[in-house]
């Protein structure tokens, strides 16, 4: 059915106008987003085609590099673009929201909520440093890395000098797993020793390392894997 058949109050636009985004589902959100539709089908249609392409899932949906949506009938550059903007504005702001309090990071969930704005959706891996003061308050976020993460990639000597450039009393290294299983590997874990050991040397703390995916975390402090 094409939108203009709608009844006005039906309409994705009108009705967020109205009963605001939140009364909205995901397919209606995307029609907002995509504007408008073809000849051969309606800008619902076209929304439904794309998130069944993810799946049904909107992380899945963040994942879609544009060439990935182009191949959706009624999807060109421009609506790709559109969309991965909006994408990239949510995530934005929840980078800043979880950046805000100025609390101590007390936990691994903590750590997990910090972070997951920055890697959840990612396909590859990312390795990350959040520097605390001597409160245990985040000073500030580093990524170190980008595809890849184990021994030989990692530099400890450089990130003792980022660290103690920064003041830093103390870091937590956090990595993500797409696979979506946060379980340490060997790798990991000897990655985890060698740092501690390297950070030792400057009096520098290496508080914990989480390693996160998409819906869950692990913390080597608060399962005894390393000192912390």
């Amino acid at each position: 059915m094409k939108i203009s058949e709608l009844r006005e109050c039906e309409r994705p636009r009108e009705k967020l106008l109205v009963q605001g985004a939140s009364a909205l589902g995901n397919a209606e959100l995307l029609a907002v987003l995509l504007g408008s539709g073809t000849p051969g089908q309606s800008v619902i249609d076209i929304s439904n085609s794309l998130l069944a392409k993810a799946g049904w899932r909107l992380d899945k949906l963040f994942s879609l590099s544009v060439q990935d949506m182009e191949a959706t009938e009624g999807i060109g550059p421009a609506k790709a673009a559109i969309v991965q903007a909006a994408f990239e504005l949510g995530r934005r702001f929840l980078v800043e929201k979880a950046d805000a309090p100025s609390v101590p990071l007390v936990s691994g969930r903590s750590v997990y909520e910090l972070m997951i704005p920055r890697l959840k959706g990612l396909d590859h891996e990312e390795c990350w440093m959040v520097l605390l003061d001597s409160l245990g308050r985040s000073g500030g976020v580093v990524r170190l890395t980008m595809g890849g993460f184990d021994s030989t990639v990692l530099d400890v000597r450089q990130i003792a000098r980022t660290a103690v450039s920064a003041g830093a009393a103390g870091i937590v290294l956090v990595h993500n797993h797409p696979s979506g299983d946060p379980r340490p590997s060997d790798a990991d874990c000897r990655m985890t020793d060698r740092l501690r050991h390297g950070l030792e040397a400057v009096c520098i703390d290496l508080v914990d390392h989480v390693v996160v995916s998409d819906h869950s975390f692990f913390s080597f402090a608060e399962n005894r894997l390393a000192k912390a």
